[in-house]
């Protein structure tokens, strides 16, 4: 590049070399941190590293395209004045100190995630208040910014030891000469943009592998630029009309009957006597299956959770839709699969949609969506209000009632008493109540209150979970003594779990969560072990309640004997189906991969890839094709 370029372009040459050797570095350390899960082969690690420094030299040549036209347009005479070089200083030590922090946060979202930047770096970015807080509440941000200083300090020294800043205000071109060099600087990144993807790197079978070639700034770049993907530009279809009636066959039932032939609209008779029971919807935060010991997962964090396992109908074969907290909301409320892009609790257009909220106001509850956190995060109180639900958040509790708090909300046990007063004032207007209930404190920094449980505060993820179980346990103890007890239904399930990155494309052992429904006075304890969905919740409810109701839901009733096992699961770019012990997935090049399941228990799954057969194929596409065009289409809406 040295050729090219004046003296002026020797900062932007430089930027480049310490971008790519602080971005190895980054790459080295991560794939040392994850040496167990990843396959080590020569041929291997020379493309993660090679694919990376590719995708690492895209990254920085958008990175400097201001400093480009800078350097450009900046007349002669300015650029030789202390003004200038005073302004050069301070930015080149402010990039140093940025790329330097970009590399820790790098390696701060591996630990959290065991992915680069994506898509959650993206949500997280528009919440900088909670995101902040979080980071400040979990990380000693002191010491860290200190240390970054100091490196950045040192890179920054010996640039100036070794005259780099001399000979680089010695430049005399004109803008003329300029022109030549600037306009390769910033005709790369225009041809990047158009030409370049991230499917350079899908290196390998293990994810951890293609995560590794990536380069976390430019996946950052990439989820800005595709927060939404259109099903039918990007994923494999079928003819509409097959799609439609194959989804039709698959979402019938003995007791179900379609209104008109253009979507699934449907009408659910039951003949028994309806039953108005209360609902506490209790969606935890990142309760993974690993959990609980009544999996076969950790022992001794959820004592609380594993007892109501005995006593409850336990459904051991259950997954989350997604690895974010609005997936599971989405699914849970709406009964529909995951879609391509963000979820609908997120998108522009998610007022009115058919939600069960709409289905409990019409048989006369009172419906409630209570968090302990701020609701504006991720949308959730636009779409609870809009969808059904009255609003309680943390703008709703007194001093008195918030006794604890992370920047995420109050902690659990606050969360659930003020849901128990809630269900009060429900009861006292002689009201059903359904209250949508949304965990907080298994997040970090996993802070909660001290003298609760055997493990300290702020020690780690099992320490949150296993406070969470005890607030569960407390909250259920004191529910005993309410009179609307008998006449409730409990039903706890996770809304993801706490991590979604594996070896494969979509590890089903990450997406394995409890769901308890507990009703000791209504349902007899059972262990349901058939594979079943979020999407499933509501319809199997409303089948307790012996209810009849028009439904545009995708899921069924898990209890029905017509039922048949499979489990959606997706991120915003995978959308899979698991069905007859083969998880097949949808990826946005329009292409279709099998995977026999060879072993599976909740901590990890092994798979053998094998060729899609016709009924997985049309199945998948039926779920995904579908629930794409309805809302399009805007059928997916309450009428």
């Amino acid at each position: 590049m040295q050729n090219i370029s004046s003296n002026r372009f020797r900062f932007i040459n430089t930027t480049f070399l310490i971008f790519i050797v602080i971005s190895f570095i980054t790459r080295t350390t991560l794939l040392i941190k994850s040496i167990d899960m990843i396959d080590i082969t020569f041929v291997q690690l020379i493309q993660v590293y090679l694919i990376g420094f590719f995708y690492d030299f895209i990254a920085i040549s958008y990175l400097v395209i201001p400093f480009v036209i800078y350097i450009l347009l900046l007349p002669q005479k300015l650029w030789q004045h202390k003004i200038n070089k005073f302004m050069t200083y301070i930015f080149t030590f402010i990039l140093l100190f940025g790329v330097v922090f970009y590399a820790f946060s790098e390696w701060f979202f591996w630990d959290e995630f065991s992915v680069r930047f994506n898509f959650i770096a993206v949500d997280y970015l528009v919440y900088t208040t909670e995101v902040i807080g979080n980071i400040r509440e979990s990380y000693p941000m002191g010491l860290l910014l200190s240390i970054i200083t100091i490196i950045a300090a040192l890179i920054f020294f010996l640039l100036y030891k070794f005259d780099f800043f001399t000979s680089l205000f010695q430049d005399k071109t004109t803008i003329k000469q300029r022109l030549k060099p600037a306009l390769f600087y910033l005709g790369l990144p225009v041809i990047f943009f158009i030409s370049i993807n991230q499917d350079f790197t899908k290196i390998s079978k293990n994810q951890y592998n293609n995560e590794l070639s990536k380069a976390g700034l430019y996946s950052l770049f990439a989820a800005f630029r595709n927060n939404t993907l259109d099903y039918e530009t990007f994923y494999m279809t079928d003819d509409e009309t097959k799609v439609l009636k194959n989804l039709r066959d698959i979402i019938q039932t003995k007791n179900s009957t379609f209104l008109n032939n253009n979507d699934i609209y449907r009408e659910i008779l039951n003949d028994s006597k309806e039953k108005n029971h209360n609902v506490m919807m209790i969606v935890v935060e990142s309760l993974s299956g690993k959990f609980l010991e009544s999996l076969n997962g950790k022992k001794g964090l959820t004592p609380n959770l594993d007892a109501l396992a005995k006593e409850s109908m336990f459904f051991s074969n259950f997954y989350a839709t997604g690895t974010r907290t609005v997936r599971g909301m989405e699914a849970i409320t709406l009964s529909l699969p995951p879609t391509a892009g963000r979820s609908i609790v997120k998108r522009p257009d998610n007022h009115n949609m058919f939600s069960s909220g709409f289905i409990f106001k019409e048989k006369g509850y009172q419906t409630k969506f209570i968090y302990g956190g701020h609701g504006y995060f991720d949308n959730m109180n636009e779409f609870f209000s809009n969808n059904g639900f009255d609003i309680v958040d943390r703008t709703d509790f007194s001093d008195e009632e918030d006794t604890f708090h992370t920047i995420w909300g109050v902690c659990d046990e606050d969360l659930l008493n003020k849901t128990l007063k809630e269900a009060d004032k429900s009861y006292k207007q002689n009201k059903p109540f359904m209250n949508f209930i949304m965990t907080t404190t298994n997040h970090r920094p996993y802070d909660y209150p001290d003298g609760r449980i055997d493990i300290p505060s702020h020690s780690g993820r099992d320490g949150a979970v296993k406070y969470t179980d005890y607030a569960i346990g407390d909250f259920i103890a004191k529910a005993k003594k309410k009179p609307w007890f008998k006449n409730t239904i409990f039903v706890i399930v996770a809304d993801h779990c706490s991590s979604s990155a594996g070896k494969t494309e979509l590890p089903l052992d990450k997406y394995h969560i409890p769901m308890i429904i507990y009703a000791p006075h209504i349902l007899k304890p059972q262990v349901v072990d058939k594979i079943a969905s979020q999407i499933d919740i509501m319809p199997t409810l409303f089948s307790i309640f012996n209810w009849s109701y028009k439904s545009k839901f995708f899921g069924k009733d898990i209890l029905s004997s017509d039922f048949e096992q499979r489990a959606l699961v997706g991120t915003y770019q995978k959308l899979g189906l698991y069905q007859d012990n083969v998880l097949s997935i949808l990826s946005p090049d329009k292409k279709i991969k099998s995977y026999e399941v060879i072993s599976q228990d909740i901590f990890r799954t092994k798979y053998k890839e094998i060729a899609s057969d016709k009924k997985m194929k049309d199945n998948t596409i039926a779920y995904y094709q579908e629930a794409s065009i309805l809302h399009k289409k805007k059928l997916d809406k309450s009428n």
